[in-house]
């Protein structure tokens, strides 16, 4: 406790509202004990650090000119909302932040009515801020009742196309609402685009920095009689300095760039803002991610996330590894089949680091490419590649895979083309919670006509399943694996394709077998362990593919034995799923057979540990152990001769 920052300014605030009764001096002074707070909770708890630290100011300066709840603040993405959780009244819990039973790395509505929106995918709060703006305005129902609708986004989150979408939506409406473009040239890493170049343009040619002031957008502010004389000079020398910009033309009225740590800015600009805005306005702040701590500063992602770390080094305190990550696996497995073939390329939108793919760009920068937070776009590209004769590899974490959908159904399934996709953070995340897990890829993949799915159940079946992708060239494909390390496994010097369709037995066994699809077989080799304590001997396979389903071993596990249990890290409606319609079709079931599904449960799992997250989905060993013994009568047995 001791080691904790002296907060005095900090610790009158309990909530926003405490905020209006500091002087502008003072307020900077909240601002420095703001940053010196979170940087202490999160070198006691791990997260996201950088995009904190970088709008410290901006959330200071937005609680104290606006009326939170009233007035709706939504962060994009929210990686950046730790600071704005300290001082709406969440500071007691911020150490519990990503833990179990602990607040939520991002924005959550059921956590406090200063969040308004939920937010973990990015690019998302033009358009909540446009339908909070629409909702007042058609006098919709809230409990903290309606004002102005603030939408907090990052240059980086400026790359996806939703945005626009948004941004169009909003200048046709011209309704009264306000973006706060958080510009820092960091997203995850570096942003990559025209968007990125053109607003590095705004702020970085001489001619504007010397008209800015004439130039900032703020006529539509004053009084009547000034405004269109005002205008017309406006526009004359904005247009001499840089031509006007994008957002002007899209109906948005522009101010800034403005120094978004400067509080002798940032507070005047926006008390404007409230005071005299009518239709959408556009605010454009400058910013430096990981802000007033060094050893973020210092570091590629600026701090983006970081483990548990001492404040005066910063050196993170992460647990040594006993196996290398999956991640590292996939990367360096790629690298090994690019170098036989110069058509294998990779994609990866905004998360070159997260993917591995920072190795495959060190070493073919020119068939690697990172689209910006594209999803969408990064599909369609990958189609488009693979259409004209490369072998395209899509690295997409499972969760961020569901917003490009429809074009993995329209542009690649329908077509048939050879796209792969290397699907990362498959299956429960841990301390990012329920916006990040992994669980739907498996049922909304395999249900594409021509599509193949794989699972690896560890990382040297990873490396087979890369050089299976690489050489499957008849239609797409994906496969799927976990976050983190590995399970220690002997790996192969190199990859060797899988025949497709075709999954492995593990161990022989009798009365009952456990057909596991993806990296829960270690949970279920453990179960089997134990079970061997109680006298039974189950049989363990591994499927390797959810589709197409390795049918002639399914049929000889259904007739050798007297039950049948699937275990996978997806929701219903995948592997387990078409097990249980191919038993169907044969009429397995009407023979007897005993047939159970070890599914992820239909709810959203809160963050916690992977283990955690595990034993509340009952996909644990133990849990493993207790369904068979329920499926085959033994706990029953015991209660009986008890």
């Amino acid at each position: 406790m001791s080691d904790r920052p002296a907060t005095p300014y900090l610790d009158r605030v309990t909530t926003p509202a405490d905020l209006k009764a500091f002087s502008d001096v003072e307020l900077r002074q909240v601002a420095d004990e703001l940053r010196a707070e979170t940087i202490s909770a999160v070198s006691e708890t791990g997260g996201h650090l950088g995009a904190g630290l970088g709008v410290v100011e901006l959330t200071v300066a937005l609680h104290a000119v606006f009326d939170a709840p009233r007035d709706k603040l939504i962060w994009d993405v929210s990686h950046q909302s730790y600071p704005h959780k300290i001082i709406t009244g969440r500071r007691d819990r911020i150490r519990t932040i990503r833990q179990k039973d602990g607040l939520s790395g991002f924005t959550k509505r059921s956590e406090s009515p200063y969040d308004p929106f939920g937010a973990a995918h990015s690019s998302t709060s033009i358009s909540a801020a446009l339908g909070f703006a629409v909702a007042r305005d058609l006098d919709g129902k809230s409990e903290t009742g309606h004002g102005d609708a603030i939408a907090v986004i990052g240059d980086g989150a400026m790359s996806a196309g939703m945005a626009y979408e948004a941004l169009n939506n909003a200048g046709h409406l011209g309704k009264r609402m306000i973006v706060i473009l958080n510009d820092n040239e960091m997203s995850i890493a570096p942003p990559t685009g025209a968007m990125s170049s053109y607003l590095s343009r705004l702020y970085a040619e001489a001619p504007f920095h010397t008209l800015k002031d004439a130039a900032k957008g703020i006529v539509s502010f004053m009084p009547e009689p000034f405004r269109e004389g005002a205008k017309r000079a406006k526009d004359m020398l904005k247009g001499m300095a840089m031509g006007g910009t994008l957002f002007e033309e899209l109906g948005f009225s522009y101010l800034g760039p403005i120094d978004g740590h400067d509080m002798t800015q940032l507070l005047p600009v926006l008390r404007a803002i409230k005071a005299r805005a009518h239709g959408p306005v556009l605010l454009h702040v400058i910013t430096q991610k990981g802000k007033g701590y060094k050893p973020a500063e210092d570091r590629a992602d600026r701090g983006h996330a970081t483990a548990k770390f001492d404040i005066p080094s910063g050196e993170q305190k992460k647990a040594a590894s006993n196996a290398p990550s999956y991640t590292k696996t996939f990367a360096k497995a790629l690298l090994q089949e690019a170098e036989q073939d110069h058509r294998i390329c990779a994609v990866t939108a905004a998360m070159p680091d997260g993917t591995g793919l920072d190795l495959f760009n060190n070493a073919y920068p020119s068939r690697c490419f990172d689209v910006g937070i594209a999803e969408q776009h990064a599909v369609t590209f990958a189609a488009g590649l693979a259409a004209g004769g490369m072998r395209p590899f899509a690295a997409i974490y499972s969760t961020f895979l569901q917003r490009g959908y429809d074009q993995v159904v329209h542009d690649v399934a329908i077509q048939r083309l050879p796209v792969r996709f290397a699907i990362d953070r498959a299956g429960l995340v841990g301390a990012d919670g329920a916006t990040h897990a992994g669980s739907y890829d498996v049922a909304y993949l395999s249900n594409l006509p021509g599509f193949t799915v794989m699972a690896a159940a560890d990382e040297a079946e990873l490396v087979h399943m890369v050089a299976t992708a690489a050489a499957h060239d008849s239609g797409p494909i994906a496969f799927r694996y976990p976050r983190g390390e590995g399970v220690g496994v002997e790996m192969p010097e190199r990859g060797e394709p899988l025949e497709i369709g075709k999954g492995r037995m593990i161990r022989e066994g009798s009365g009952v077998a456990l057909l596991s699809f993806g990296a829960r077989l270690k949970e279920v080799r453990e179960a089997a362990e134990k079970l061997e304590a109680r006298g039974l001997t189950p049989t363990i396979a591994d499927a390797r593919f959810a589709k197409p389903l390795d049918r002639e071993m399914i049929l000889t596990l259904a007739r050798d034995h007297e039950a049948l249990i699937t275990i996978e890290e997806g929701a219903v409606g995948g592997f387990g799923s078409h097990v249980a319609q191919l038993l169907a079709d044969e009429g397995v079931f009407d023979q007897g057979l005993k047939f159970r599904s070890m599914v992820l449960p239909d709810i959203f799992i809160d963050q916690a540990s992977p283990a955690d997250m595990y034993a509340v989905a009952k996909l644990n060993a133990e849990d493993i152990e207790a369904k068979v013994l329920d499926v085959m009568g033994v706990a029953r047995m015991s209660e009986r001769r008890a």
